[in-house]
């Protein structure tokens, strides 16, 4: 039984006020989380090189007539998206091609380190057909993230820096869309990642000479709106604002009751 009150009830004593120092603060606004972020990768343009030779990091390497026209192409495919930044690895064919997309919004192009072509070592400026028939390329088709190029680095290490880079350019562009022009296989890297396949099965993945990969990034995780994309980009397009609603029209006023009979 509980114990009695001092005038003799048995209701319990009332509790005293807290003290105004320790009232409970008044609830402030809820934190805004970041803005998603649309993350357009593009992949260069061709060269004469493109297919039958591993050009790597080898400078010098310029956009051919048809790599040209691709990255014109590609540049009026883009033009209509309200692009905030253009980032491209730091080579000719990547920066060639992201001025094709960057003029169409008198924008510079931010040269992007950790986007660069894999470091390909010794096989850099070696003919595909050639390579192809090493055990190493079996290893690079088959168990990618097992597989180093000869003084160069792993496919894992590229897929590491190429993510990096471009999570810390997403950071810096909240709520805005920026493209970023990089390699196939960077690209392909990334792709893995922010859909959850393991880089061993990144070879499925197919990103050709121009093509456009779309992500929107944002604090609760990645959502992929196109890949390989060569066509229209008219999913991406900002939606139009919707037209101030018209006016009602006023009431007529209600006519006088009429006299009775």
């Amino acid at each position: 039984m509980s114990e009695a009150s001092p005038n003799g009830s048995d209701a319990a004593a009332t509790l005293p006020e807290p003290a105004a120092d320790q009232a409970e603060p008044a609830a402030g606004p809820a934190p805004e989380h970041p803005r998603a972020t649309r993350l357009v990768l593009a992949r260069h343009a061709v060269t004469h090189q493109t297919g039958p030779m591993l050009s790597g990091r080898t400078p010098g390497i310029d956009l051919s007539d048809t790599g040209r026209d691709q990255a014109r192409r590609l540049g009026e495919r883009l033009a209509g998206l309200p692009v905030a930044a253009v980032y491209a690895s730091p080579i000719e064919r990547t920066t060639q091609t992201a001025e094709a997309v960057a003029g169409h919004h008198d924008l510079s192009v931010r040269p992007l380190p950790g986007v660069i072509e894999a470091d390909y070592g010794e096989w850099t400026g070696g003919q595909i057909a050639d390579l192809a028939k090493t055990d190493l390329w079996k290893t690079v088709q088959r168990a990618p993230s097992r597989a180093r190029f000869p003084d160069g680095e792993s496919l894992t290490e590229m897929q590491v820096r190429m993510v990096s880079a471009l999570e810390a350019v997403v950071a810096d562009h909240p709520g805005e869309l920026i493209v970023v022009v990089s390699h196939a296989d960077p690209i392909k890297a990334a792709i893995a990642h922010f859909t959850g396949v393991h880089l061993d099965l990144f070879q499925r993945i197919v990103v050709s000479p121009a093509s456009v990969t779309v992500f929107e990034l944002g604090p609760h995780g990645a959502a992929m709106l196109t890949c390989n994309s060569l066509g229209s980009l008219e999913e991406l397009m900002p939606a139009p604002e919707e037209a101030t609603a018209p006016e009602q029209p006023s009431q007529a006023p209600e006519e006088p009751a009429g006299e009775s009979a």
